[in-house]
Protein backbone atom coordinates (compact mmCIF):
# COMPACT_ATOMS: atom_id res chain seq x y z
CA UNK A 1 0.00 0.00 0.00
CA UNK A 2 1.19 3.64 -0.53
CA UNK A 3 2.13 5.36 1.96
CA UNK A 4 0.52 8.56 1.86
CA UNK A 5 2.24 10.72 4.23
CA UNK A 6 6.01 11.67 4.93
CA UNK A 7 8.02 12.01 8.35
CA UNK A 8 10.55 15.21 8.53
CA UNK A 9 12.00 16.51 11.67
CA UNK A 10 10.30 18.92 13.26
CA UNK A 11 11.35 22.69 13.16
CA UNK A 12 9.84 25.52 15.09
CA UNK A 13 7.36 26.73 12.83
CA UNK A 14 5.39 23.55 13.83
CA UNK A 15 5.36 24.73 17.02
CA UNK A 16 1.46 26.05 17.25
CA UNK A 17 0.37 22.99 15.19
CA UNK A 18 2.10 20.56 17.37
CA UNK A 19 0.32 22.05 20.38
CA UNK A 20 -2.97 21.57 18.86
CA UNK A 21 -2.41 17.71 18.23
CA UNK A 22 -1.30 17.77 21.97
CA UNK A 23 -4.01 19.22 23.40
CA UNK A 24 -6.34 17.80 20.93
CA UNK A 25 -4.81 13.84 21.45
CA UNK A 26 -3.78 13.55 25.01
CA UNK A 27 -4.66 14.54 28.37
CA UNK A 28 -0.78 15.47 29.14
CA UNK A 29 0.36 18.99 27.68
CA UNK A 30 3.58 20.31 27.61
CA UNK A 31 4.61 23.86 27.68
CA UNK A 32 6.18 26.13 24.75
CA UNK A 33 9.47 25.60 26.50
CA UNK A 34 9.29 22.10 26.53
CA UNK A 35 8.66 21.03 23.30
CA UNK A 36 11.53 23.49 21.96
CA UNK A 37 13.61 22.69 24.68
CA UNK A 38 13.58 19.31 23.84
CA UNK A 39 13.73 19.67 20.03
CA UNK A 40 16.98 22.29 20.70
CA UNK A 41 18.63 19.23 22.75
CA UNK A 42 17.43 16.10 20.72
CA UNK A 43 16.81 17.59 17.13
CA UNK A 44 16.93 14.27 15.44
CA UNK A 45 14.42 12.58 17.36
CA UNK A 46 11.80 15.02 17.28
CA UNK A 47 9.64 13.95 13.89
CA UNK A 48 6.50 15.52 12.40
CA UNK A 49 4.24 13.51 10.27
CA UNK A 50 2.64 15.55 7.18
CA UNK A 51 -0.08 14.54 4.82
CA UNK A 52 -0.84 16.77 2.06
CA UNK A 53 1.76 19.44 3.48
CA UNK A 54 -0.41 19.25 6.85
CA UNK A 55 1.16 18.21 9.80
CA UNK A 56 -1.10 15.24 11.59
CA UNK A 57 1.39 13.82 13.92
CA UNK A 58 4.34 13.68 15.82
CA UNK A 59 6.94 12.16 17.95
CA UNK A 60 9.49 14.11 20.60
CA UNK A 61 12.09 11.99 22.59
CA UNK A 62 15.43 12.27 24.46
CA UNK A 63 18.02 10.63 25.58
CA UNK A 64 18.92 10.25 28.95
CA UNK A 65 21.88 8.19 31.20
CA UNK A 66 20.80 5.85 33.18
CA UNK A 67 20.69 1.90 34.57
CA UNK A 68 19.48 -0.48 31.77
CA UNK A 69 16.27 -2.52 32.30
CA UNK A 70 16.74 -6.37 32.45
CA UNK A 71 17.22 -6.28 28.70
CA UNK A 72 20.71 -4.75 28.69
CA UNK A 73 23.12 -4.74 31.79
CA UNK A 74 24.86 -1.35 33.39
CA UNK A 75 24.98 2.70 32.98
CA UNK A 76 23.84 3.07 29.08
CA UNK A 77 22.25 5.69 27.14
CA UNK A 78 18.42 5.31 26.97
CA UNK A 79 16.06 6.60 24.20
CA UNK A 80 12.89 7.83 25.93
CA UNK A 81 9.56 8.42 23.83
CA UNK A 82 8.08 11.50 26.05
CA UNK A 83 5.44 11.84 23.93
CA UNK A 84 3.74 10.72 20.26
CA UNK A 85 0.59 11.46 19.12
CA UNK A 86 -1.76 11.24 15.56
CA UNK A 87 -4.92 13.53 15.29
CA UNK A 88 -7.64 10.86 15.35
CA UNK A 89 -8.75 11.46 12.06
CA UNK A 90 -5.75 9.85 10.77
CA UNK A 91 -5.08 6.94 12.44
CA UNK A 92 -4.66 3.52 11.00
CA UNK A 93 -2.65 4.50 8.30
CA UNK A 94 0.43 3.15 10.36
CA UNK A 95 1.79 7.00 10.78
CA UNK A 96 2.32 6.41 14.53
CA UNK A 97 3.93 3.03 13.60
CA UNK A 98 6.52 4.88 11.51
CA UNK A 99 7.12 7.53 14.10
CA UNK A 100 8.24 5.46 16.95
CA UNK A 101 10.46 3.49 14.05
CA UNK A 102 12.02 6.69 12.71
CA UNK A 103 12.70 8.14 16.15
CA UNK A 104 14.47 4.51 17.59
CA UNK A 105 16.55 4.77 14.31
CA UNK A 106 17.42 8.64 15.06
CA UNK A 107 18.25 7.63 18.76
CA UNK A 108 20.90 5.48 17.87
CA UNK A 109 22.70 8.71 16.36
CA UNK A 110 22.96 9.60 19.96
CA UNK A 111 24.54 6.62 21.10
CA UNK A 112 21.11 4.93 22.96
CA UNK A 113 20.90 1.48 24.01
CA UNK A 114 17.22 0.72 24.32
CA UNK A 115 14.06 2.79 23.79
CA UNK A 116 11.57 3.06 26.97
CA UNK A 117 8.10 5.13 27.11
CA UNK A 118 5.40 5.02 29.77
CA UNK A 119 1.35 4.69 28.25
CA UNK A 120 -1.44 4.46 29.99
CA UNK A 121 -2.70 1.12 30.61
CA UNK A 122 -5.81 1.60 29.49
CA UNK A 123 -4.54 2.62 26.20
CA UNK A 124 -4.56 -0.77 24.36
CA UNK A 125 -4.26 0.19 20.50
CA UNK A 126 -0.77 1.73 21.60
CA UNK A 127 -0.17 -1.03 23.97
CA UNK A 128 -0.75 -3.09 20.95
CA UNK A 129 1.39 -1.16 18.51
CA UNK A 130 4.68 -1.39 21.10
CA UNK A 131 4.09 -4.63 21.65
CA UNK A 132 4.21 -5.33 17.65
CA UNK A 133 7.42 -3.30 17.48
CA UNK A 134 9.23 -6.21 19.95
CA UNK A 135 8.82 -3.79 23.26
CA UNK A 136 7.68 -5.46 26.38
CA UNK A 137 6.57 -4.07 29.76
CA UNK A 138 9.09 -4.01 31.97
CA UNK A 139 7.06 -2.60 35.00
CA UNK A 140 3.84 -1.07 35.82
CA UNK A 141 3.74 2.30 38.05
CA UNK A 142 0.80 2.82 40.19
CA UNK A 143 -1.03 6.64 39.70
CA UNK A 144 1.59 7.60 37.18
CA UNK A 145 -0.70 9.90 35.27
CA UNK A 146 -2.65 12.87 36.99
CA UNK A 147 -6.23 11.10 36.90
CA UNK A 148 -4.59 8.20 39.34
CA UNK A 149 -4.25 6.07 36.12
CA UNK A 150 -1.24 3.34 35.94
CA UNK A 151 1.41 3.15 33.08
CA UNK A 152 2.84 0.75 32.08
CA UNK A 153 6.73 0.97 31.29
CA UNK A 154 7.78 -0.42 28.11
CA UNK A 155 11.19 -1.21 26.45
CA UNK A 156 13.21 -2.18 23.66
CA UNK A 157 16.94 -2.99 23.19
CA UNK A 158 17.57 -1.15 19.78
CA UNK A 159 19.73 -2.42 17.17
CA UNK A 160 23.63 -2.25 17.33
Amino acid sequence: MQQSFNLRKFNVNDLERITYINRACLPENYSDYFFVDLHRKFPETFIVAEENGEVVGYIMCRVEAGLSSSILRGLIKKGHIVSVAVLPQHRRKSIGEALVVKAMENMQLYNAKQCFLEVRVSNKPAVMLYKKLSFQVTRTIPNYYADGENSYVMTKKLAS
